[in-house]
């Protein structure tokens, strides 16, 4: 049985370009001596998401690697991979929004340990959230768990899979960012638009929604005498 210890010193993050990713390349950077990030090519609607994953990998001086995912593309037909289906608008009520990428968390974190384990790190940074839920199921806490054990398992490996926008909502994902002296960096560079608008985004899909109701409420939560 493999009883390696778990390396404190590093970590791998899971990179979209995104708000939450970049919150969680902050975060990581604020507590480990090394980080690496990891993106997917995976067939997405907007190549910009792994151009902004440039930018801000070389703005941190964070190594950055690109691992290449294009099967899922051809598995899980999705508005975040086909530009002939529309972003829903509003989520739907009886079934997922069209937006979920079926496996894409499980495959993502599975292919980052693998890479992970071969560099001796432990630890796997990712930025899903329970609280900002929205239908996708690979985003709950009970998933991670299951996952971080099977990993364990079938690699023989101890790793530790940490997730520091779980139990917090959008308004407090701008305050960490805040907090960790990147509020401009993540407002600015980031990607989250479906529709691959940089920064403030389009405005009316579902992500850029969210992400400006939790900036409206930062502001007046923390921001406001």
């Amino acid at each position: 049985m493999n009883m390696n210890t778990r390396n404190k010193d590093k970590a791998v993050v899971i990179f979209s370009g995104g708000q939450d990713s970049t919150t969680c390349l902050l975060w990581a950077l604020d507590r480990y001596k090394e980080v690496e990030a990891v993106s997917f090519d995976y067939g997405q609607r907007h190549k910009k998401e792994l151009e902004c994953a440039k930018e801000i990998t070389d703005k941190l001086n964070v190594k950055w690697h690109v691992l290449d995912m294009s099967l899922l593309n051809q598995l899980a037909p999705n508005s975040l991979t086909r530009s002939d289906i529309d972003v829903d608008e509003t989520a739907p009520t009886d079934a997922p929004p069209n937006s979920v990428v079926d496996g894409r968390n499980m495959l993502f974190i599975t292919f980052a340990a693998v890479y992970a384990k071969q560099k001796g790190i432990t630890d796997l940074i990712t930025g899903v959230s329970q609280s900002d839920f929205s239908g996708y199921p690979d985003c709950r806490d009970v998933f991670i768990k299951s996952l971080n054990a099977t990993l364990n398992l079938a690699m023989d490996y101890t790793f530790c899979i940490e997730t520091p926008l779980m139990w917090i909502d959008k308004a407090q994902t701008w305050k960490l960012a805040d907090d960790l002296g990147g509020l401009d960096l993540v407002k600015d560079m980031t990607l989250t638009c479906y529709n691959g608008i940089k920064g403030d985004g389009c405005g009316n899909c579902p992500s850029c929604k969210l992400r400006r109701a939790g900036y409206d409420e930062f502001v007046a939560r923390y921001k406001t005498n």
